[in-house]
C-alpha cells in the first residue's frame, strides 16, 4: 500500500502548474532569473541510481563554488541549495546572449528509499556534485529464507 504525502503532491501541483503556463507567456516570470526562457529544466541537473545498499545522486553544479552549496535530508528527499555568482567585472557588460545565468537556486528530489542520515557523503569533481546516500536499514530488501519440511 502506498503512503500519501501531502508535500509529494503538493511538489507534484506546483510542476504541473509550472508546466501549463510555461508557453503562456508567464513562464518567464515564475522561473527563477538565472535560469532563460521557456525550454529551460530546473537546476541543477540531476540524475539518481541506487543499488542495494545505496542511493547515488549526481547533480551538474559548473559554475557554483562547492563550499558554498548547501545539502539536507528528511526522509526520502535531498534539498541542494547555493548561488551561481555572476563573474566579477561583468556588471557594465551589454549582454547579447546569457543562457548560463546566475543567482540562488533550490532543488528538491525524491528520493527511492528512505536514508540513514548518518551515513552520507559528498564530494565535487568538476562541477558535478555526487552524493551517496546509505539507505536506511527497513529499506534494504531482506532476504527470507525458505524452509523445506
Amino acid at each position: 500500500m502506498a503512503n500519501w504525502d501531502m508535500f509529494r503532491e503538493l511538489d507534484n501541483l506546483r510542476r504541473e502548474v509550472d508546466e501549463a503556463f510555461r508557453n503562456v507567456g508567464l513562464g518567464r516570470v515564475m522561473v527563477p532569473q538565472f535560469l532563460t526562457g521557456p525550454g529551460t529544466r530546473r537546476f541543477p541537473l540531476v540524475n539518481i541510481s541506487e543499488d542495494a545498499a545505496d542511493v547515488y545522486v549526481e547533480a551538474l553544479l559548473p559554475g557554483v563554488d562547492p563550499k558554498e552549496i548547501e545539502l539536507s535530508v528528511l526522509r526520502n528527499t535531498l534539498t541542494l541549495s547555493g548561488e551561481r555568482k555572476a563573474p566579477e567585472g561583468e556588471k557594465n557588460h551589454v549582454w547579447h546572449r546569457n543562457e548560463r545565468g546566475f543567482g540562488k537556486f533550490s532543488r528538491t528530489v525524491e528520493l527511492p528509499a528512505e536514508i540513514d542520515a548518518g551515513r552520507i557523503s559528498a564530494r565535487s569533481v568538476n562541477g558535478v556534485l555526487l552524493v551517496t546516500l546509505a539507505k536506511a536499514e527497513a529499506a534494504k530488501p531482506k532476504k527470507i529464507a525458505v524452509t523445506v519440511s
